[in-house]
């Protein structure tokens, strides 16, 4: 069984598994097809992805521009991460606001992001390795970004800015404002 939380922003649920401990170590469901179906929505994820990172690395903020949009459900397997899902749907009561949670391989939490949403996180740990399921493939030529600190944005990130490790993408990307989004 897992435990859907809701968060500030309709559809950016957040996912807790119940875990099974004892003196062998722990069991837990990482995810089930029908119970997420019946608790969070209908959609069927086609593309697995992982990535490891070290202290200070921050990725994103990520997006695929329509038909291509992906919806994503992230956790991380070891180490701790703050997680953002930002509203980048045109029209939407909560665009250019988001939502950050801590994910970690204590806490075992996933976040569940929709379509429409661009995607970051900044890794808080010595390491990390994040997971995450896409509803949709990705394409290269459909990927877009927004600037990580975008002030516009009022993300903490959790990071001294000193400490912040981007890849050369990730440093040009633009401002919320200067984009045509959907």
């Amino acid at each position: 069984m897992v435990k859907v939380t809701s968060t500030s922003i309709e559809g950016v649920v957040i996912l807790e598994p119940e875990v099974f401990s004892d003196e062998r170590g722990y069991f837990f469901e990482s995810f089930s097809q029908r119970e997420f179906e019946e608790k969070v929505c209908k959609t069927q994820f086609v593309q697995d992805n992982e990535s490891r990172s070290v202290y200070g690395v921050l990725r994103g903020l990520h997006f695929q521009w329509p038909p291509h949009a992906q919806a994503k459900l992230v956790r991380v397997v070891k180490g701790r991460v703050l997680d953002i899902a930002l509203d980048i749907r045109k029209g939407s009561p909560t665009f250019g606001r988001h939502v950050a949670t801590e994910l970690s391989d204590e806490n075992r939490r996933q976040l569940f992001i929709p379509r429409g949403f661009a995607h970051g996180f900044a890794v808080l740990s010595d390491e990390v390795i994040f997971q995450y399921k896409c509803d949709n493939y990705y394409v290269r030529e459909a990927e877009g970004g927004i600037l990580w600190n975008d002030p516009a944005l009022g993300i903490d990130w959790q990071l001294p800015e000193t400490d912040v490790v981007l890849s050369e993408k990730d440093k040009n990307n633009a401002l919320l404002n200067e984009l045509n989004l959907y």
